[in-house]
């Protein structure tokens, strides 16, 4: 009978790749068979199929049973296949494991190839009780006649060490003695097993340190050095004496070894292990730091990726020795493999301090423009010729820019953000900078990170008050310019950076010399392209912006001013009045409060008549006297925004701010602010009854009355003819029904009287109206917070216009922020810190020149970082000459 062989069951499979479910169907079925047959040859050649029938994902345990018996069989050929399928087809969970345990006692004892091979089957298929039972065994051959059987013994028992821990007592004394072994393949094993088991519990091996130190200095094996270095990587945190004495052969290896997997292993080593630090540590420092700079210009992209690995793990130590390669690691931020895009840029995170700092952000931030060297058009023809003809394998490929993926772009820009604002900004020496750096960011990431921007803007103008003054003229600059304005809508185009601008401009108004200038720029329309949050702060500002300058206006009052403030409360009523109608809510909101106020102002400065200019206001305009019989020179309504905005500093909070504030006694957050409105109850038919009357045929009077009014009287037979008697009707039930609905109308005010939406009628009744319109009894309310209209001075100059002014040397950070009245503070053990000049960097680390910040605000990256904007042209528009501040 001809059988099949596992090369006939191959060619098969390759003749009948259109059906092959079929044919695997049908050979399966033969392999059934001839595995229930006696002949062992047979049975082998069966399971030897099956094995790679389950390298190709078909199941085999229904034949465990007679891989075991193919297993026991005498013949050392199929003794292997038997081992071969156990290993491939066996997990923890195979039920005739435990009839191996006599096989493997068994084979440990027969020949040294029955041993070999029982030994490397023992270790892919050892479980909890084999590991218990076979232990004693794999002991016993560790101190075998053969080094071969040594070896694999060494490894056996490892795998029993992991599945059954309790061996690790007799067995680590017998790994100490393996490590005097003359055989150097066994002290390679020993050595190997040893670093495994040091991963888990390094302090159990100390006492091994002095044979592993002699074999360091002894060998020559660089796979076992590799094993002992790691393993002294592993050792040294324990025992601090280890530092100190394999400082000089770990210096020695990196100086001298040819092998670039012992170099980094030695390197790597120098860092977890702890010998950088100190003062002996620093020349084995530099020389690490040399060789991991040089894996950075190998063509391997492999030793760049560890190498920018092990350069993280040295920048806390060493920052100083790093920075001599910035250079070199940034290139690497343009690298096309993206894993070392990204270790390079953990590394340049990391490499960041105070003299560092804008060297590193401008450089991260060129890669953020676009190449515009490669941006030439080419031709229709020509984009043709190229496709059609043949490629070239010894061409060079086109260089496409990493940075041009919207996914690293957006990285990039988030990692110049968290570099510059790590710690609350202790790197940051300046803050004018930084807020240059934040305007250009947004220009040139054409991603989606608007929001954090905008959020770092307000944050750092917010805690910095030496910055105010040059972030409200370039806010004012940005906000002047229509570049962004136009792309708003375009994706990523960080169009929310501003709002920040406008909230800067807004609530830090006081800065901006002429601050009318920029409300036509706040108010024109083409922000009805914006989000509508950045509408509702663009039309607050602009009533911010206002009042303080109307407030300037009537310090400094001259009848010449009049027609300027009515077109500018005209011209803000007329664009505001567009958006009263806006879908969002917020924005009508605004609009319409505006609306309101400038309505006001409108009305009173229709009203205003000039004054004489000789006629004394100063002492009845001391204070605002509404009954004063003095009128000021100038519309008393100037100062009517400017106490709603500017009455109060706005300061940062603290970050545990809300969550300090102690709960007061008796107030439960749960409890509701508005209670709802009851379900109502359905009423009964007895009550309906009960005010219902029958009245001749069938008709119905409600509540014992009449359409006419008047009260009607149940009827009885009486024998006056007519059959009824006219008897007045019950007065509880008019009484209570009385009752029921005064109560009914008391509820259901009380219950709206806190609704927003519902406009409660609290005029007092006819009968309760108070008569007497005596004038004097009406009381005087005094206004406290508004400004005194007579502390009037014509000579006052703003800050901003100061000729004496100078910026400040160094800047203060409020890193804290503001806490509420009443919070509990939690007690700090740690020193307060406080903020210093950072010192001057004394060399230049970096070949690219500093980000310097001009005189003049800028609307562009200055050298090397050049900024092309496209702005949109509008068909019929004149260009408008921006204002300077």
């Amino acid at each position: 009978m001809w059988e099949r062989t596992l090369q006939d069951l191959i060619r098969g499979l390759r003749a009948n790749k259109k059906d092959e479910s079929k044919f695997i169907a049908k050979a399966v079925d033969e392999i059934r068979k001839e595995i229930k047959g006696d002949d062992m040859e047979l049975k082998a050649g069966a399971v030897l199929k099956l094995t790679y029938l389950d390298m190709l994902g078909y199941d085999m345990s229904w034949a465990s049973f007679n891989v075991v018996e193919v297993m026991s069989s005498p013949r050392f050929h199929l003794k292997s296949v038997g081992y071969l399928a156990a290993v491939q087809s066996f997990d923890q969970e195979t039920d005739v494991l435990m009839l191996t345990t006599n096989l493997l006692k068994k084979d440990m004892t027969s020949t040294p190839a029955d041993i070999s091979v029982a030994l490397n089957g023992l270790s892919h298929i050892v479980t909890p009780d084999l590991a218990r039972d076979l232990s004693p065994e794999l002991i016993t051959m560790l101190t075998h006649s053969r080094a071969q059987i040594r070896k694999r013994a060494l490894l056996a028992l490892y795998k029993a060490m992991v599945k059954y821990p309790e061996v690790l007592r007799q067995g680590v004394a017998k790994l100490k003695d393996k490590l005097d072994d003359p055989d150097p393949g066994v002290v390679a094993s020993t050595v190997n097993v040893l670093c495994e088991l040091a991963r888990r519990n390094p302090e159990d091996y100390l006492t091994l340190a002095p044979q592993l130190f002699h074999l360091l200095t002894t060998s020559s094996n660089n796979w076992m050095l590799i094993k002992i270095v790691k393993l002294f990587g592993s050792l040294s945190p324990y025992e601090p004496r280890l530092v100190r004495k394999l400082q000089p052969p770990i210096t020695e290896l990196i100086s001298t070894t040819p092998a670039i997997s012992l170099l980094y292993e030695c390197v790597h080593t120098c860092i977890i292990g702890g010998m950088l630090q100190g003062s002996s540590g620093d020349s084995l420092a530099r020389m690490c730091v040399s060789k991991l700079a040089a894996f950075i210009q190998d063509a391997d992209q492999n030793l760049k990726y560890i190498a920018l690995l092990a350069l993280v793990k040295i920048v806390p130590s060493h920052p100083h020795l790093v920075a001599e390669y910035q250079d070199t690691i940034l290139a690497s931020v343009n690298d096309q493999d993206i894993s070392i895009r990204m270790r390079a840029l953990d590394l340049v995170s990391a490499m960041v301090s105070p003299t560092s700092l804008q060297s590193i952000v401008q450089q991260v931030l060129s890669h953020l423009v676009p190449d515009t060297s490669s941006s030439a058009l080419v031709t229709a023809a020509q984009s043709l010729a190229q496709h059609a003809a043949p490629a070239d394998p010894t061409a060079p490929k086109p260089h496409i820019s990493p940075s041009q993926s919207p996914a690293y772009r957006l990285i990039l820009s988030q990692r110049i953000l968290t570099m510059c604002s790590q710690s609350m900004y202790e790197n940051v020496t300046n803050f004018e900078w930084y807020l240059s750096v934040l305007v250009d960011l947004a220009h040139v990431a054409n991603v989606d990170i608007g929001s954090q921007i905008r959020d770092q803007l307000v944050d750092v103008v917010g805690r910095v008050k030496g910055v105010r003054r040059y972030a409200v003229k370039l806010m004012y600059t940005l906000l002047c310019d229509d570049t962004m304005l136009h792309n708003a809508r375009d994706e990523g185009s960080c169009s929310e950076v501003l709002w920040a601008a406008a909230w800067i401009c807004g609530e830090y108004c006081s800065e901006l010399s002429e601050p009318q200038k920029l409300l036509p720029y706040l108010l024109q329309p083409q922000i009805a392209t914006l989000l509508p949050e950045i509408i509702a702060v663009y039309i607050h500002a602009a009533s911010k912006i206002f009042g303080h300058w109307t407030d300037q206006v009537a310090q400094r009052w001259e009848d010449d001013d009049l027609p300027e403030v009515k077109s500018m409360v005209d011209l803000i009523i007329g664009r505001v009045r567009d958006f009263v109608s806006n879908a969002d809510v917020e924005v009508q909101e605004r609009a319409a409060n505006t609306i309101q106020l400038f309505a006001f102002i409108q009305a009173d400065l229709n009203a205003y008549k000039p004054k004489p200019v000789d006629n004394p206001f100063a002492e009845a305009a001391s204070s605002f006297d509404p009954i004063g019989t003095a009128e000021p020179r100038f519309p008393k309504s100037l100062y009517l925004i400017q106490p709603l905005h500017g009455a109060y500093e706005l300061n940062p909070v603290a970050l545990a701010a809300q969550a300090s504030v102690p709960i007061p006694d008796g107030l439960d957050l749960d409890a509701w602010i508005v209670a709802p409105p009851p379900e109502p109850t359905p009423k009964s038919d007895s009550d309906f009854a009960a005010r219902k009357v029958r009245k001749g045929k069938g008709k119905e009077v409600n509540g014992g009355k009449a359409k006419n009014g008047k009260k009607k009287h149940k009827e009885e037979g009486n024998g006056n003819g007519n059959g009824v008697v006219l008897t007045p009707a019950d007065p509880e039930e008019e009484t209570e029904t009385a009752e029921q609905r005064e109560r009914r109308v008391a509820e259901r005010r009380e219950r709206l009287r806190d609704d927003p939406y519902y406009i409660m009628d609290d005029k007092p009744s006819t009968s309760k109206r108070v008569v007497d319109d005596d004038i004097d009894s009406i009381p005087v309310v005094r206004l406290d917070d508004m400004p005194s209209l007579a502390d009037v001075d014509d000579r006052r100059i703003l800050p901003s216009l100061r000729g004496d002014y100078t910026p400040p040397s160094s800047y203060v950070i409020d890193r804290d922020g503001e806490m509420p009245e009443g919070a509990v503070v939690p007690s700090q053990t740690a020193t307060p810190r406080t903020t210093t000049p950072a010192p001057t960097p004394s060399r230049v680390v970096s070949s690219f020149p500093q980000y310097e910040v001009e005189d003049e605000v800028r609307t562009s990256t200055p050298e090397p970082i050049k900024v092309t904007r496209t702005k949109k042209k509008t068909p019929g528009k004149k260009k408008r000459t921006q204002s300077s501040t």
